[in-house]
């Protein structure tokens, strides 16, 4: 099996452009040989990618976070799109790791176990428009309250997950609210709102179960809409996200569907798979199990080049 590893060179396993040798070793000892493609800047997966020869490889590996594999998803499919592409396998090494966590993928022994299965996973894709153009998440997306948290956290990412709860607490001195008009599957929501998360699998900032009943391959996303509430019912809710029972706060709203609209006053930066990127206002729908990843969880089936599983 041979793979091109993306990787994240802010990670600890890669020092120099070089792969750290525990690590190579870990590969070899599976039978897997590697092409190493080390980003030296933010957004260069996204880069790199366009310059692959995917089809030279039977997958591709991203060695890094949620935001190293959104890179890598996007590249592939604005460049090589139309084309069968490889299945794509995680190695997380990241401050979040949320959409590994639904493919049972919790440390990189688990994303090198689950390469050496070479069972593979078909995962939807959620689609959103920016202008004319199309962009691509399969963890989740928000705006409102959530965007400013996770700017806030990315300031102290030597915190890990933990920097998600600081940008709580943070933000909540300047709680505000957004006026929203969201279309969903020919149903409108608008008013007042604090944020709205599309989500397309269960976790967010590392272990929050921001949607408990979202799967990754069922067609659907799960939408999170909250409604404005009182910072004190905020903090109140907060620690519920970790056991998913948020949803016991009437403020909050979970639907599921195929597509929404989106539009808010004022505008709204976006968060697509923890990246900062686009605004409001978007167009949001899903392509159903349009990639494979490699998984120890359900679903799986056996992986070969070029080919998908029933």
């Amino acid at each position: 099996m041979k793979i091109a590893l993306i990787a994240n060179s802010r990670s600890k396993e890669v020092k120099n452009q070089d792969l750290s040798p525990d690590l190579a070793n870990k590969l070899l000892a599976r039978n897997i040989r590697f092409d190493l493609f080390a980003t030296q800047y933010h957004g260069h997966a996204f880069e790199m990618i366009r310059q692959i020869s995917v089809g030279e490889y039977d997958a591709i590996v991203t060695l890094g976070g949620d935001g190293t594999n959104y890179q890598v998803l996007n590249g592939l499919l604005k460049y090589h799109g139309d084309r069968q592409l490889p299945p794509l396998g995680i190695l997380p090494v990241g401050r979040g790791n949320s959409f590994a966590r639904d493919l049972e993928i919790f440390s990189i022994e688990d994303g090198l176990a689950a390469l050496g299965r070479q069972a593979t996973r078909k995962v939807d894709v959620c689609r959103f428009s920016q202008n004319d153009d199309a962009h691509f998440f399969v963890n989740l997306m928000g705006f409102g309250f959530v965007t400013d948290v996770a700017k806030t956290a990315a300031r102290f990412k030597w915190a890990a997950d933990f920097s998600y709860v600081i940008g709580v607490f943070y933000r909540l001195l300047g709680l505000k609210f957004h006026d929203l008009m969201l279309e969903i599957d020919g149903n409108v929501i608008s008013g007042k709102n604090c944020f709205v998360e599309i989500c397309n699998s269960r976790y967010t900032g590392g272990n929050m179960l921001m949607a408990p009943e979202a799967q990754i391959d069922d067609g659907l996303f799960d939408a999170v809409v909250l409604a404005p509430l009182s910072r004190l019912s905020l903090i109140s809710t907060f620690p519920k996200i970790f056991k998913g029972t948020h949803s016991e706060n009437p403020a909050v709203q979970f639907i599921q569907a195929k597509s929404a609209s989106v539009f808010t006053q004022p505008q709204k930066i976006l968060l697509p798979d923890g990246e900062i990127f686009g605004t409001t206002p978007t167009e949001i729908n899903v392509l159903p199990r349009l990639v494979r990843y490699f998984s120890q969880g359900p679903s799986m089936r056996p992986s070969s080049k070029g080919r998908e599983g029933p």
